[in-house]
This record gives structure tokens, C-alpha cells and sequence, in this order.
């Protein structure tokens, strides 16, 4: 008698730990999807506000264009022409980030650093671990007692 309930028991203990695992396997897929379309979504923020900036950057650009090449022919003095080398140069980075290709050639190398240059990536002291949390919670907090 005490041989089959143990049975049971073993059973049901194993069908409770592979609920358990499916579980945490399907919260942990949840919680990487979430942190994708989070990751998705403040991309997607970054391109519009290029995009913005873009509009407002390149009516500047383009009225300082103007008046810089009217400047220079009316005062024949091309140094004028001088500013308009830096902002060409924020304005095509803009443009590339808005509507270009730049955000794929960042893909690209940061996905080359990952693979040939890691080392860089390590963090000081290492990852953090949920020891040196709760050390740094038990420093810091007002309301906990040690026992």
C-alpha cells in the first residue's frame, strides 16, 4: 500500500515540475518578446525624432544656405561659403540616420564587436548578481533589520 502512494506521489511530483518548467518556459518567452517590442518600439522612437529633427535641420540648413551664397556673391567674399561645410555634414548624418542606411552599417559592427572584439563588452567587477543586490539593498535601506 505505502509503495503505491509513493508511486503516486513520485508521479504527481513529476508532472508538478514539468507544469513548473513549462511555466517558466513560456513566462521567460513572454518576457523576451516584451523586452523586444519594448526594444522595437524606442527604435522606432529614435527614427521618428531623426526624422523630426531632419524637417527642422534642414529648413535651417537651407535658409543658411541661402543666405550664405547671397552673402558671399553680394560681399564677394567666399569664405562665406565656410559654415555651410560642418552643417553639411550634420545635415547628410541626419539624413543617413533618418532615411538611410545608417542604423543597418551600426547593426553591422555591432554585431562584428560582439563576435571579434567581446572583451570589450565585460562589464566592471562582471555581470551583477543577485548577491551583490541585496548587499548593496541591505546597505542602503533605512527599514531593514538584520536578525
Amino acid at each position: 500500500m505505502g509503495f503505491m502512494l509513493s508511486k503516486s506521489m513520485d508521479q504527481n511530483l513529476k508532472k508538478q515540475q514539468e507544469f513548473m518548467l513549462m511555466n517558466s518556459r513560456l513566462q521567460l518567452e513572454r518576457q523576451i518578446l516584451m523586452q523586444n517590442q519594448m526594444r522595437e518600439r524606442q527604435m522606432a522612437m529614435q527614427i521618428a525624432w531623426s526624422r523630426e529633427f531632419l524637417k527642422y535641420f534642414g529648413t535651417f540648413f537651407g535658409l543658411s544656405a541661402l543666405g550664405l551664397t547671397a552673402g558671399a556673391l553680394k560681399a564677394k567674399k567666399p569664405a562665406y561659403f565656410a559654415p555651410l561645410v560642418p552643417l553639411g555634414f550634420i545635415f547628410t548624418y541626419q539624413y543617413d540616420m533618418a532615411y538611410g542606411t545608417l542604423l543597418n552599417r551600426m547593426r553591422g559592427e555591432a554585431e562584428n564587436i560582439m563576435e571579434t572584439e567581446y572583451e570589450k563588452l565585460t562589464m566592471p567587477k562582471g555581470v551583477p548578481t543577485f548577491d551583490n543586490i541585496e548587499k548593496a539593498r541591505r546597505a542602503q535601506s533605512k527599514f531593514f533589520i538584520e536578525k
